[in-house]
């Protein structure tokens, strides 16, 4: 169940770090190290929540899902460019049987392997694969933080091999994909920046892999119609991006979605497709994330939404409030047609103390049956929402439907008025 650790200030800035202890979603151990945070139950239920949006909408849109290892041998990353231009942020090798294995910094490696493991032709492009899988990166102690800056990463990621002509298309419907799980999640705070190589030698030298790459992006995000601005020294060693940003309760900014255009690793992993002249071409490897790494997704929440998730993503979604220990049978009969809707209810009894009390520790559970002898002697139920609206007494089923239909659309509205 819920605390009521929000009791304190409606206003405050919410730190996902306190908060997200206080509400019992994630924790750390330093046995477990640091940047290693464990998911407690009710957090779990907010990722896998996430999880399974993400997937649904991705198979909707015509992606493949996938599972990679997350080691891989030295030779693999030496191939993608990682090892040479991003190995400062990788695990040591680990030697094992007589080879150099890594624990993996990237999917994208991965995944260009699992496509060239197969012939492709022209008819099957674009195609899409998805993976939701963990990747390391050896962040220094002082960096880390919460589930923000974390050494294990579950990443929310794509690779769309696809020809040239498609690119542009790809991107862009990679970028409304993101404004749909945004809207889902509550999220309006977003801004997007056009990310581009610096001067430092951390880039692929390829200036008109650049050039085109980063012409294509432009031209996406102008298309979009979404404000933006470009920023030098913030694209990926392989090619520019796309970067959604959101800002943390202390106005840090970190990038929680991306959508790349990657010209360099087809080359370097020797990539085909067989057109429709009958001739090898090489693909174009579009990488996105729509949601980002789900630990950065869920601090992001956390903070944005102070713990009050929208209904789908919410731990308990319909707390069940009996005014007495007499309508307690009627009660568990209530949270039972909620369990088998799919809806995620508990019982708060009188014992938990007067229902006043019991409102308030359960502020942040998005619906709350309220049952007294009249809601029982007529088969009706009160509805309070968290907002602290009050509904016309109805019937249970009508309520339960109601709330089933707005948690199957991702709806951010408690209530269709």
């Amino acid at each position: 169940m819920w605390s009521s650790a929000l009791d304190t200030e409606e206003t405050h800035v919410y730190d996902h770090r306190k908060l997200g202890r206080e509400l019992g979603l994630f924790d750390t151990d330093p046995l477990i190290g640091a940047g290693l945070p464990y998911w407690l139950p009710d957090g779990a239920i907010v990722r896998h929540s996430l999880e399974e949006y993400i997937r649904t909408a991705e198979c909707a849109a015509g992606y493949q899902h996938v599972y990679s290892p997350v080691l891989g041998k030295r030779e693999l990353y030496e191939i993608s460019g990682h090892w040479a231009h991003y190995n400062d942020d990788m695990y040591p090798p680990m030697d094992i049987g007589g080879e150099q294995v890594l624990l993996r910094p990237s999917l994208c490696p991965h995944h260009a392997v699992m496509y060239r493991s197969r012939s492709h032709s022209y008819r099957e492009l674009p195609l899409r694969m998805a993976e939701l899988g963990a990747m390391y990166r050896s962040e220094l102690s002082g960096v880390l933080g919460g589930l923000t800056r974390v050494r294990c990463i579950q990443l929310n990621d794509a690779h769309i091999f696809c020809t040239l002509d498609q690119v542009a298309d790809e991107a862009a419907a990679a970028l409304a994909l993101i404004g749909t799980a945004y809207q889902a999640m509550g999220i309006t705070d977003a801004r997007y920046r056009l990310s581009l190589p610096g001067a430092s030698g951390k880039y692929v030298a390829a200036p008109e892999m650049w050039r085109r790459a980063s012409k294509i992006l432009s031209e996406v995000l102008d298309r979009s119609g979404v404000p933006y601005e470009s920023v030098e020294g913030e694209a990926a060693f392989y090619g520019p991006k796309i970067d959604v940003q959101v800002s943390d309760h202390a106005g840090r900014e970190s990038t929680l979605s991306t959508v790349q255009v990657d010209f360099y690793q087809p080359e370097q992993f020797n990539l085909h497709y067989t057109g429709a002249d009958g001739a090898k071409h090489r693909p174009v490897m579009v990488h996105r994330s729509i949601i980002g790494s789900v630990e950065r997704a869920v601090a992001h929440l956390i903070e944005h939404h102070g713990g009050a998730f929208p209904a789908w993503l919410a731990p308990v979604q319909v707390a069940v409030l009996p005014i007495s220990d007499a309508e307690e049978p009627a009660a568990a009969q209530l949270r039972d047609h909620c369990l088998n809707a799919g809806l995620r209810a508990q019982i708060v009894n009188a014992e938990a103390g007067s229902l006043g009390a019991r409102v308030r520790e359960t502020r942040l559970v998005p619906y709350q049956f309220i049952l007294g002898p009249a809601e029982v002697s007529s088969g009706n139920v009160a509805v309070r929402l968290r907002d602290g609206r009050r509904l016309p007494t109805r019937s249970c089923s009508d309520a339960v439907a109601q709330i089933q239909a707005l948690i199957q659309a991702h709806e951010t509205r408690l209530w269709a008025d």
